[in-house]
């Protein structure tokens, strides 16, 4: 199905709104014959929905891609489900999500992957494929929210179908367990072992669904796009995907450390498990595996309070052979990472997501920057303080320099430490991560495009600003389809665009649907990057225009930053 107007293209999801709303909600128009795939031996049967009696949308839920990582699988690598050991599979849901706080219905039986696709795809369609990572700070994630039925559609409407697939990976100490018996054990970066597997299974199977196992681009976001980076340092890669897209999160975005550093977490852990508290220390998988869920979960929520830092349970430097070799900025410098073509941005105000509203006092600040060095080591070295000097002299307790940026003198009743704090975080966990990574990319050849989301049009706290993750409903479509704003509304559709045009061809410029500005890819003689803004639009236009800005905000702060990314633990 082709469109050659882009007036067509831009009523046809206007009208898709109400229809793209109730299929989040529940069946729309069901088809009487449900779509099925056959996959090692068995028929997968889903769901199939069609929007204004025409477009339609297969969905495939709570496919296994790995074994349930249970008993004497729990804390240990994923095992690839070669077959479902059933005749027929019944894949009309999402599958349960992975143990976490919060959250209704979790299972340790949790490794399963969606897919959505237009339907009637047939198996030899060789449509490109984009795979999701949830992010949620490793603590959490779940992907049945995400419905990606906007990018489907509007890859149709555009003449460039595509198959989308999400899945879920083990977060918190399920996912990441941490310390020196978890090195010894193979037992390290779980969560990202997972997300390889679940690749690798895309690998073997999607071609069922009409997918090309050879045009696979993987893109995540906050944790998800951590990941992804995490994944050029020493996985291979390239062998599951030809492209990514890493929506604020990048390898330095976390601090790492060796296993070791966090033997003091996994021991506070283990002994918050009754009956596992008098165990020998490094002997506690065995025991560990033998308690229920519910009770790992509250010894979990135990220990996450007996820390400062909030992220106890993440990936950690595991060795030359490991997922994680080194210390990212150190791998960057020397240019061991995969060459894999991607997309990088951030949002304007990554820092207040995270940045108590509480900070008041340079004390509190310095405690808050930090805290992620607090319960594994004291007195920092002398350089460490140092540097913590100069980030504060860079970022003085000014509100007008502060973040949400441009806001003025603005506080929003909060200290004016809050907007220092903030902008000091989104800095140093994002901004300054991103740059360093695209710049080492771009400057070993990779093929990059770059990015800035700074729509103010997106922000539902003013005193957050445009912070992180308020880009996903515009990169889903779920804007473009619901705002009453119609400024706001073509620029979702411009970005996924832009997001599909890189699924399909390698570069976001393929001149496919909207007419748009042509992304200039960034080079080392051409630092630039693509600001997603309604500001730059014309009144009453159907042809978003995007301004390309120089990528060298904040170059001082963020230069020095990057400087000290080895003492940051970045």
């Amino acid at each position: 199905m082709e469109f050659s107007s882009t007036t067509l293209q831009v009523r046809a999801l206007r009208a898709l709104a109400a229809a793209a709303i109730l299929f989040a909600l529940g069946p729309l128009s069901v088809l009487a014959q449900p779509p099925q795939v056959k996959v090692g031996g068995a028929t997968i049967t889903g769901v199939s929905q069609t929007f204004l009696g025409a477009l339609g949308i297969d969905f495939f839920g709570g496919i296994p891609f790995a074994q349930p990582p249970v008993g004497n699988l729990r804390f240990a690598p994923p095992v690839l489900m070669d077959g479902f050991g059933v005749d027929t599979l019944d894949a009309t849901k999402f599958g349960a999500p992975c143990v976490q706080f919060n959250v209704a219905g979790v299972s340790e039986d949790c490794l399963t992957l969606n897919v959505f696709r237009p339907s009637g795809v047939s198996s030899n369609a060789s449509l490109p494929v984009m795979v999701w990572i949830y992010g949620g700070g490793f603590l959490q994630g779940v992907s049945s929210v995400f419905n990606a039925s906007g990018i489907i559609a509007q890859s149709v409407l555009r003449g460039t179908p595509v198959v989308y697939v999400s899945l879920n990976y083990r977060v918190g100490p399920f996912g990441f367990p941490q310390g020196t018996e978890a090195d010894t054990r193979g037992a390290l970066n779980l969560g990202l072992k997972d997300q390889l597997k679940g690749l690798q299974w895309v690998q073997n199977h999607i071609s069922a669904f009409g997918g090309d196992p050879t045009k696979v681009t993987i893109f995540g976001q906050s944790a998800g796009s951590i990941s992804i980076a995490d994944l050029y340092l020493n996985s291979e890669l390239e062998n599951y995907v030809r492209g990514a897209i890493m929506e604020s999160g990048s390898a330095g975005t976390l601090p790492f450390f060796n296993a070791s550093r966090r033997d003091v977490v996994w021991n506070t852990y283990v002994s918050d498990v009754p009956g596992c508290a008098n165990v020998t220390a490094g002997d506690t998988f065995s025991c560990m595996q033998s308690v229920d869920t519910a009770t790992l979960l509250t010894a979990w929520e135990q220990t996450a309070a007996s820390f400062p830092e909030p992220f106890l349970f993440v990936p950690v430097i595991d060795g030359p052979d490991g997922l994680v070799p080194d210390l990212p900025s150190k791998l960057l410098a020397a240019g061991k990472f995969s060459k894999i073509p991607f997309i990088a941005g951030t949002n304007l105000d990554e820092g207040t997501d995270f940045t108590p509203t509480a900070i008041s006092t340079d004390e509190q600040v310095i405690e808050f920057i930090t805290v992620d060095d607090q319960p594994f080591t004291t007195n920092p070295p002398a350089k460490f303080q140092q540097d913590v000097a100069t980030l504060l002299q860079l970022y003085p307790d000014n509100a007008a320099l502060g973040s949400p940026f441009g806001t003025g003198n603005e506080t929003f009743g909060f200290s004016s430490q809050y907007k220092r704090a903030s902008a000091l975080l989104g800095d140093a966990s994002f901004q300054g991560p991103r740059r360093e990574w695209i710049q080492a990319a771009s400057t070993a050849g990779v093929k990059t495009f770059g990015y800035y989301f700074t729509d103010q049009n997106a922000v539902t706290t003013p005193s957050k600003g445009v912070t992180h993750a308020l880009e996903i409903p515009y990169v889903y479509g779920q804007t473009a389809l619901t705002s009453p704003n119609p400024a706001v509304r073509l620029l979702s559709e411009a970005m996924v665009d832009y997001w599909i045009s890189f699924a399909v061809s390698l570069t976001p410029n393929d001149g496919k649907g909207l007419n748009k500005t042509t992304w200039p890819q960034y080079q080392s003689g051409q630092q630039v990057l693509l600001q997603f803004d309604t500001g730059s639009f014309a009144p009453n236009t159907t042809t978003p225009t995007f301004a390309i800005i120089s990528d060298d905000y904040r170059s001082q702060q963020i230069g020095f930053i990057n400087s000290i990314a080895s003492d940051l633990g970045e």
